[in-house]
């Protein structure tokens, strides 16, 4: 897995990384997901660089231009819920991809710490020989990635994936690994070193579905 990690330059991505972790402005949900949703239109540029070009001739009113553009089939399937503004910064670039969708819960067990991944809805077109572009904006402890991954499989075997996260923790960056293909590309805003006992990044940011969309039961 190659791993791209964004906060090692100096650049507009820092402004919406402390926007997005500052306690008193995440109170603005609005604001919250705006930043999530450029944080993703930042990945996706760096993110397209590595994509497959072919030099096509484009018709202007005055003569022809050839020009290299991606002949990639993407298909962008987000994590629900956290995962929708990040899917909208990807769109936003990458109008023309296919979509998919898939729920991915943390069900912890006997009231503790503990918890298993649970899938559960799932609608995705085929994704044999596509470009997956699969988005959660939190990397956690890497398990939701890969249990999502693992349901995918049943799709169709991609041609390349690229994993685009907002900010992850080293143990869930080491626990995905080897759990994708080696020409996986992970590409992340920020990288913080720890998780606390509940699988929460720290210093993170918080519950970004919460964040995003309010407090669930």
């Amino acid at each position: 897995m190659t791993i791209h990690n964004l906060d090692t330059q100096n650049s507009i991505l820092l402004k919406f990384i402390s926007e997005i972790r500052d306690a008193n402005i995440q109170k603005d949900k609005l604001r919250f997901r705006r930043n999530i949703e450029r944080i993703g239109e930042l990945l996706g540029y760096e993110l397209s660089k590595e994509l497959i070009y072919q030099n096509q001739s484009i018709k202007t009113p005055l003569g022809t231009k050839v020009v290299p553009l991606f002949k990639n089939d993407l298909v962008i399937c987000s994590i629900l819920r956290a995962g929708l503004p990040l899917h909208q910064g990807l769109l936003n670039y990458f109008d023309d991809a296919e979509n998919a969708f898939i729920s991915a819960y943390r069900k912890h067990l006997n009231h503790t710490d503990k918890f298993e991944i649970v899938v559960e809805y799932l609608a995705s077109p085929s994704l044999e020989n596509k470009t997956l572009l699969l988005a959660d904006p939190m990397l956690a402890t890497g398990r939701s990635m890969v249990s999502v991954y693992e349901d995918l499989k049943k799709l169709g075997t991609p041609k390349q994936i690229h994993i685009i996260s907002v900010i992850g923790a080293l143990e869930g960056i080491n626990y995905i690994k080897d759990k994708f293909p080696k020409n996986t590309h992970l590409w992340i805003a920020t990288v913080d070193d720890t998780l606390n006992a509940k699988g929460y990044i720290v210093p993170g940011l918080g519950d970004a579905g919460d964040l995003s969309y309010g407090l669930k039961l």
